[in-house]
Parts: structure tokens; C-alpha cells; sequence
């Protein structure tokens, strides 16, 4: 598997969550509705789209929680459900895979053998949000890309 090492600057994020049985999905679409008519994702290098399990699922079939970030200007307003935060970045072990059919397995596989190459490194893993990268946020299910970001410290 390939990895790299990657620093994540502080930047200022707008937030979307859902709780459900598919909260990726209804994270989405509150992303989608509010970054997409303001033109967020007409620039990824500017406005990198990030998200993770927020609370992960404890078991097969109940509910869990995604959240969505999207890096936004420090002085674009947010409003309603959507939040702005400031993420203060940090070091990151980085793997990229696609969502379905990826010769290195399932994104959970992905998550797992970053893990352990954590584990046999010079790193530690460091207690903060495991992130997801989209590549392309409006590329469907079946032809996304992610970038899997595990949080370290260390060397």
C-alpha cells in the first residue's frame, strides 16, 4: 500500500452533520445544498471537502453520525445547521482508495492497513478525527476517490 505523509494547515471549515442509517448520504446533501449554488466546489485546492464518523457506529444496522467539513474564507458567513469551525490541522499518514471495488479492499481494509503501518512505523497515532478527502464531490458512488487521512505524531 502507498502511503504519505501529509500536514494538514489550520483552516476554517463549514460543518454539515446527519445522524441516520445513511448519514454520508444525508450529510451530502446538506453539503451539496449549501456549497454547491456558492460555487465552493468549483475550486478543490481552495475548498477541500473532508468528513468522518460522528459518533461512529457501535453495530451492523443502527444509526451513526457523519459530519462534512468544507474549507470556506475566514469571513464567509454560515447560518442555520451550518456551522463554521476553525480545525487546527496536524500531521497525517495518508492512503488513497476508491469508495467501491478497490484492489486494496473496502475503505474499512484501507482504515485498517493504515492502522497498522502506524503501528510499525516511527509514528503514533494521535486522538483526533480520522478524515476522508473526496477528490472529486460531485463524481457519483461508483467512480469516487478518497484520500483516508490518519492523524500521527512523532520523528
Amino acid at each position: 500500500m502507498d502511503v504519505r505523509i501529509e500536514r494538514l494547515e489550520p483552516m476554517r471549515v463549514a460543518t454539515m452533520h446527519a445522524m441516520s442509517g445513511t448519514p454520508e448520504r444525508d450529510a451530502w446533501a446538506k453539503m451539496r445544498a449549501w456549497a454547491e449554488p456558492k460555487g465552493l466546489f468549483d475550486d478543490m485546492e481552495k475548498h477541500p471537502v473532508y468528513g468522518f464518523n460522528n459518533p461512529n457506529p457501535t453495530s451492523k444496522g443502527e444509526e451513526y453520525g457523519y459530519e462534512f467539513w468544507i474549507a470556506i474564507d475566514p469571513d464567509m458567513e454560515t447560518g442555520g445547521e451550518i456551522e463554521a469551525i476553525d480545525f487546527q490541522g496536524g500531521l497525517y499518514v495518508v492512503a488513497t482508495c476508491k469508495l467501491h471495488g478497490d484492489p486494496q479492499g473496502q475503505v474499512i481494509d484501507v482504515w485498517k492497513k493504515l492502522w497498522e503501518w502506524v503501528q510499525s512505523s516511527a509514528y503514533e497515532w494521535r486522538e483526533t478525527h480520522e478524515l476522508e478527502k473526496l477528490h472529486n464531490p460531485l463524481a457519483g458512488e461508483e467512480d469516487a476517490v478518497l484520500d483516508l487521512y490518519l492523524p500521527i505524531e512523532g520523528e
